[in-house]
Protein backbone atom coordinates (compact mmCIF):
# COMPACT_ATOMS: atom_id res chain seq x y z
CA UNK A 1 0.00 0.00 0.00
CA UNK A 2 1.20 3.05 -1.09
CA UNK A 3 1.90 5.94 1.59
CA UNK A 4 0.19 8.69 1.43
CA UNK A 5 2.01 12.25 0.57
CA UNK A 6 1.39 16.09 1.35
CA UNK A 7 -1.21 17.93 3.56
CA UNK A 8 -5.02 17.22 4.13
CA UNK A 9 -6.75 20.04 5.79
CA UNK A 10 -10.04 19.04 8.04
CA UNK A 11 -10.83 21.78 9.97
CA UNK A 12 -9.54 25.24 11.02
CA UNK A 13 -10.51 27.22 14.18
CA UNK A 14 -10.71 30.84 12.48
CA UNK A 15 -12.19 32.32 15.38
CA UNK A 16 -9.11 32.15 17.04
CA UNK A 17 -7.69 33.87 14.44
CA UNK A 18 -10.12 36.91 15.18
CA UNK A 19 -9.68 36.49 19.12
CA UNK A 20 -6.15 36.34 19.12
CA UNK A 21 -2.90 37.75 18.39
CA UNK A 22 -0.69 34.36 17.33
CA UNK A 23 2.93 34.74 18.46
CA UNK A 24 4.29 31.07 18.26
CA UNK A 25 3.01 28.25 16.22
CA UNK A 26 3.65 24.50 16.76
CA UNK A 27 3.04 21.18 15.27
CA UNK A 28 1.63 18.83 17.68
CA UNK A 29 1.12 15.15 16.62
CA UNK A 30 -2.29 13.70 18.19
CA UNK A 31 -3.02 10.50 20.05
CA UNK A 32 -6.37 9.27 18.47
CA UNK A 33 -8.20 5.71 18.76
CA UNK A 34 -9.07 3.82 15.19
CA UNK A 35 -12.72 5.54 15.23
CA UNK A 36 -11.18 9.13 15.48
CA UNK A 37 -9.22 8.27 12.94
CA UNK A 38 -11.53 7.02 10.16
CA UNK A 39 -13.90 10.37 11.40
CA UNK A 40 -11.47 12.87 11.14
CA UNK A 41 -10.80 11.06 7.30
CA UNK A 42 -14.19 11.72 6.36
CA UNK A 43 -13.65 15.20 7.03
CA UNK A 44 -15.62 15.68 10.62
CA UNK A 45 -14.19 17.82 13.33
CA UNK A 46 -14.69 21.20 14.69
CA UNK A 47 -12.26 23.38 16.77
CA UNK A 48 -14.96 25.75 17.50
CA UNK A 49 -14.48 25.46 21.66
CA UNK A 50 -11.34 23.74 21.61
CA UNK A 51 -8.41 24.57 24.01
CA UNK A 52 -5.52 23.16 25.09
CA UNK A 53 -3.84 22.23 28.90
CA UNK A 54 -0.92 21.03 30.97
CA UNK A 55 -1.63 19.00 33.55
CA UNK A 56 0.89 18.68 36.68
CA UNK A 57 2.85 15.91 34.70
CA UNK A 58 4.10 18.06 31.77
CA UNK A 59 1.41 16.40 29.52
CA UNK A 60 -0.16 18.73 26.72
CA UNK A 61 -4.34 17.80 26.01
CA UNK A 62 -6.61 18.95 23.90
CA UNK A 63 -9.73 19.25 25.05
CA UNK A 64 -12.74 20.28 23.61
CA UNK A 65 -12.42 19.41 20.00
CA UNK A 66 -15.23 17.83 18.43
CA UNK A 67 -14.68 15.01 16.66
CA UNK A 68 -17.90 13.17 16.14
CA UNK A 69 -18.98 9.22 16.48
CA UNK A 70 -17.49 7.49 13.35
CA UNK A 71 -21.25 6.40 11.81
CA UNK A 72 -20.38 2.81 11.07
CA UNK A 73 -18.42 1.98 14.31
CA UNK A 74 -19.61 -0.50 16.63
CA UNK A 75 -20.07 -0.14 20.59
CA UNK A 76 -16.49 0.54 20.56
CA UNK A 77 -16.96 3.77 19.19
CA UNK A 78 -15.57 7.21 20.88
CA UNK A 79 -16.46 9.66 23.24
CA UNK A 80 -17.17 12.83 20.89
CA UNK A 81 -15.46 15.54 22.96
CA UNK A 82 -13.16 13.48 24.86
CA UNK A 83 -9.73 14.60 25.78
CA UNK A 84 -6.85 13.94 23.45
CA UNK A 85 -3.42 13.81 24.01
CA UNK A 86 -0.93 16.26 22.73
CA UNK A 87 2.15 15.06 21.07
CA UNK A 88 5.26 17.66 21.49
CA UNK A 89 9.13 17.90 22.80
CA UNK A 90 9.51 18.07 26.30
CA UNK A 91 11.32 20.97 25.81
CA UNK A 92 8.65 22.93 23.78
CA UNK A 93 6.09 21.90 26.74
CA UNK A 94 8.66 23.56 29.20
CA UNK A 95 8.54 26.57 27.25
CA UNK A 96 5.26 26.86 26.45
CA UNK A 97 4.24 26.05 30.39
CA UNK A 98 6.38 29.00 31.14
CA UNK A 99 4.80 31.35 28.87
CA UNK A 100 1.49 30.75 29.40
CA UNK A 101 2.12 31.55 32.87
CA UNK A 102 2.31 35.34 31.67
CA UNK A 103 -0.39 37.15 32.06
CA UNK A 104 -2.80 36.85 28.57
CA UNK A 105 -0.50 34.22 27.26
CA UNK A 106 -2.64 31.00 26.30
CA UNK A 107 -2.55 28.18 24.01
CA UNK A 108 -5.35 27.62 21.08
CA UNK A 109 -5.54 25.05 18.72
CA UNK A 110 -5.72 26.92 15.14
CA UNK A 111 -6.38 23.40 12.60
CA UNK A 112 -6.45 19.79 12.14
CA UNK A 113 -4.41 17.48 9.74
CA UNK A 114 -3.20 14.71 7.98
CA UNK A 115 0.20 15.36 7.13
CA UNK A 116 1.67 12.18 5.14
CA UNK A 117 -1.34 9.97 6.88
CA UNK A 118 -0.69 11.16 10.43
CA UNK A 119 -3.03 13.39 12.25
CA UNK A 120 -1.67 17.01 13.85
CA UNK A 121 -2.61 19.73 14.99
CA UNK A 122 -1.37 23.19 14.92
CA UNK A 123 -1.21 25.06 18.16
CA UNK A 124 -0.56 28.84 18.60
CA UNK A 125 1.26 30.77 21.93
CA UNK A 126 -1.24 33.31 21.79
CA UNK A 127 -2.59 36.80 23.57
CA UNK A 128 -6.09 37.54 23.90
CA UNK A 129 -7.14 40.67 21.87
CA UNK A 130 -8.92 43.53 23.23
CA UNK A 131 -12.37 45.15 21.87
CA UNK A 132 -10.77 48.08 20.16
CA UNK A 133 -7.47 45.54 18.60
CA UNK A 134 -10.34 43.69 17.09
CA UNK A 135 -11.99 46.41 15.79
CA UNK A 136 -8.97 48.16 14.26
CA UNK A 137 -8.23 44.43 12.77
CA UNK A 138 -12.26 44.18 10.98
CA UNK A 139 -11.39 48.11 10.10
CA UNK A 140 -8.40 47.27 8.16
CA UNK A 141 -10.07 44.41 6.30
CA UNK A 142 -12.58 46.16 5.13
CA UNK A 143 -10.16 48.64 3.77
CA UNK A 144 -8.05 46.42 1.98
CA UNK A 145 -11.18 44.97 0.33
CA UNK A 146 -12.56 48.23 -0.33
CA UNK A 147 -9.28 49.32 -1.99
CA UNK A 148 -8.99 46.31 -3.95
CA UNK A 149 -12.89 46.74 -5.38
CA UNK A 150 -11.33 50.40 -6.45
CA UNK A 151 -9.01 48.72 -8.45
CA UNK A 152 -10.49 46.41 -10.14
CA UNK A 153 -13.07 49.02 -11.27
CA UNK A 154 -10.77 51.25 -12.48
CA UNK A 155 -8.64 48.68 -14.55
CA UNK A 156 -12.22 47.53 -15.98
CA UNK A 157 -13.04 51.51 -16.98
CA UNK A 158 -9.53 51.41 -18.61
CA UNK A 159 -10.04 48.95 -20.81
Amino acid sequence: MAKEQGTVLIAQNRKARHDYLIEDKYEAGLVLTGTEVKSLREGRASLAEAFVSIDRRGEMWLEGANIPEYLNGTWNNHAPKRKRKLLLHAQQIVKLSRQIEAKGYTIVPLSLYFKDGRAKAEIALARGKREFDMRQALREEQDKREALRAMRYKNMRSR
